[in-house]
């Protein structure tokens, strides 16, 4: 097993990797649901936590996904990982875990867990509340209240805003709370929020970390202590990810800091040759010098990321009328591929938001996210200058 300090680059390849007896360097599928014992006191040791061990795959004590959490935990930093069927089903683990005291909700966020934490949650009896990133003095009288978990993405979705971790994370610890942070739009390879101060980093391993559009998957990172809870959950709501999918997951995580690389270059090539097109009103990017977040991301990032939203001048139909006419970029309402997407919020990830909510958190209808692939930037580029017309 490698050691964590070892390389992001390294660790992504090697950390968790079970080299069989046939000599293959990756670990392999075991699509076993069930595993056997040699005797009763063996299968009493794995069921009662004394022993490591294989049991029953819904459980996730399979050694395909053990292997790894394993390795999602080495990239971010942590103690353990728990790995799930999409990242909705870490975010209800977490939340059912350790949010019934209350959950505050900073920034935007991806539009299911808007709909969880403001429709589904509340219904079960725990409070949830929400913030605007300008709204931060109003973190202490909930955390006051009783809240026990502050979540926030960072970049969010899709305004792309910059969150301070650090300083969100000393106010959570100074009431006794938890700090949960999306990573998903920034990667490992951009962002540890785990070494600012969160107790947990949330994945949905769909985007960047599995990066080709070809599995669903979910990720939750922390400490032993406060993921061991988390567990009963995810066995019991059946969230647990499926072996076929964890091997997918870990090919792809193999390549993620080249990548990630790549669409950091590309993406800051895009938002710096739009930012001059005659077409666009406002780039968000946090790379741009200009981007209101741009100093916290220059402090806590270490890539600006492949994500970027364009504000087209004129109204809805022309913001609909360049998308229509991007020839390279995929109108698909995903992220973090091999392949450029875009997507309009107002039609997808924040469809359901009513449109006087969709105005306060500054989500306009001529907006375009563009989820930047591995094209040549130039070719990216000339898309999007023939669609703007």
């Amino acid at each position: 097993m490698i050691v964590r300090k070892a390389g992001l680059a390294t660790r992504c390849i090697h950390a968790g990797e079970i080299n069989d007896a046939n000599g293959s360097p990756h670990t392999p599928i075991y699509t076993t649901t069930t595993f056997k014992f040699d005797s009763t006191a063996d299968l009493l040791d794995v069921v009662e936590g004394r022993k490591a061990g294989s049991l029953y795959t819904r459980y996730g004590l399979n050694p395909t996904i053990r292997a790894l959490e394993e390795k999602l935990a080495s990239i971010e930093g942590a103690e353990a990982a728990w790995a799930f069927s999409s990242g909705m089903g870490a975010e209800v683990a977490l939340f059912l875990t350790h949010g019934r005291k209350g959950i505050v909700c900073i920034g935007d966020a991806y539009g299911g867990t808007m709909e969880l934490l403001a429709s589904q949650l509340p219904e079960l009896g725990i409070p949830t509340h929400f913030l605007l990133g300008s709204e931060l003095e109003g973190l202490k009288t909930f955390l006051q209240q009783g809240a026990g978990l502050v979540f926030l993405e960072t970049p969010t979705n899709p305004t792309l805003e910059v969150l301070d971790i650090a300083a969100i994370s000393a106010t959570v610890h100074e009431y006794g709370a938890l700090l949960a942070v999306d990573n998903t739009f920034a990667s490992p390879v951009n962002q540890n929020p785990l070494e600012l101060g969160a107790d947990f980093v949330i994945h949905s391993a769909t985007k960047y970390l599995g990066g080709h559009s070809d599995l669903t998957a979910g990720a939750l990172m922390g400490s032993n202590h406060l993921l061991t809870p988390v567990w009963p959950w995810r066995k019991n709501l059946g969230t647990t990810i499926a072996p076929e999918i964890a091997s997918l997951l870990m090919r792809s995580i193999r390549s993620l800091t080249v990548r990630v690389a790549r669409q950091n270059a590309t993406a800051q090539a895009l938002a710096e040759a739009m930012a001059q097109h005659p077409k666009v009103a406002r780039v968000l990017y946090p790379g741009l010098p200009g981007f209101p977040g741009h100093d916290v991301a220059r402090k806590q990032m270490k890539g600006f990321g492949g994500m970027l939203t364009l504000e087209v001048k004129g109204g809805y139909e022309d913001a609909v009328r360049a998308v229509d006419r991007l020839k390279l970029f995929a109108i698909a309402p995903s992220l973090g591929g091999v392949e450029s997407l875009t997507t309009m919020p107002v039609t997808t990830t924040h469809h359901g938001l009513a449109p006087a909510e969709r105005a306060r958190r500054g989500i306009s209808d001529t907006m375009i996210r563009l989820s930047v692939g591995l094209e040549d930037a130039a070719d990216l580029i000339a898309d999007l200058e023939q669609a703007l017309g």
